[in-house]
């Protein structure tokens, strides 16, 4: 992360619906701080559409976003999918909202009072932070996991095995019918030599792990969780394997997950299920407004 001085001139602030909703107060307190010190334009969105819309509209004034650690997500992915980032310029943030969804912020060196983040946007310096960027165009800011399996996951409702088509047989023909092939494929597919895979154990996945090639685990092996942090460049990419073992650990600019239906929690969002999924981390891919060093 490097740091220089904040941009100056004019602001375009966003105030999330939800932070109007939550604290009236806190988001007045920093239109009051943000009116005073600079030319704003204050933008009260209702939906993420009518967001996006002021968002893509901005103009040469650098984005402020009065919201919580989603709503700053959200300005990074709308930006980042129009290849804006870079000239966006630094993005700025006024928390508002309870603690839990401020753990971003916080981790980001900006303050969480409304006066002090509001007085950083005006005179703070501009920290660059690294991106992971997956191959669905989403993007993460703080990391990622990969959590252990919940029993019954697949058959959820709405779920690849849990949604019925109008007109479909009853849900206990389906299981009937599904059973009969999953049977019929166990007696067609031959186990990997060396012997039958065992069972996963209890909340383990089946999983294929890729660090820039490199495989960390594999499908013959239960994980029962991973994780993908920044660090400094590279991704940190940590696979626990089971309880007794000590976590497989590797620095990459790529990450590649694949194999058993899984869902993953990118900062506050929960994504999913997915059999695979990518993550390039991209060094030094957008900026924010941080108080200066004392």
């Amino acid at each position: 992360m490097s740091q220089a001085g904040a941009p100056a001139g004019a602001l375009l602030v966003l105030v999330d619906p939800v932070a109007r909703r939550l604290d009236g107060e806190s988001v007045r307190i920093a239109k009051d701080v943000l009116s005073a010190g600079a030319a704003a334009k204050i933008c009260l969105p209702e939906s993420p559409e009518e967001f996006a819309r002021a968002l893509a509209r901005r103009g040469h004034r650098r984005p402020v976003i009065v919201g919580d650690d989603r709503a700053l997500v959200r300005a990074v992915g709308l930006l980042h999918r129009e290849r804006a980032l870079a000239a966006a310029g630094a993005l700025s943030l006024v928390p508002v909202g309870p603690a839990p969804a401020l753990s971003l912020a916080h981790a980001l060196g900006v303050p969480v009072g409304a006066v002090a983040a509001a007085r950083a946007v005006l005179d703070g310096a501009v920290r660059t932070y690294d991106l992971l960027v997956d191959d669905s165009d989403g993007v993460v800011l703080g990391g990622l996991r990969i959590p252990s399996a919940s029993p019954g996951a697949g058959r959820a409702a709405g779920g690849p095995e849990g949604a019925r088509r109008p007109g479909a047989a009853p849900a206990g023909a389906e299981r009937s019918v599904w059973s009969a092939c999953r049977s019929l494929v166990r007696t067609l597919v031959r186990p990997p030599v060396g012997g039958a895979v065992a069972p996963a154990a209890a909340g383990a996945h089946r999983l294929r792990v890729e660090a820039d090639g490199v495989l960390l685990a594999d499908l013959d092996r239960p994980v029962a969780g991973v994780s993908v942090a920044r660090r400094e460049g590279l991704a940190e990419v940590v696979v626990r394997t089971g309880d007794s073992e000590r976590p497989v650990t590797a620095l990459a600019r790529s990450v590649t997950v694949s194999g058993t239906d899984f869902r993953y929690r990118a900062d506050h969002a929960v994504s999913g299920p997915v059999r695979r999924r990518t993550w390039t981390l991209r060094p030094a891919a957008w900026n924010l407004t941080v108080p200066r060093p004392d």
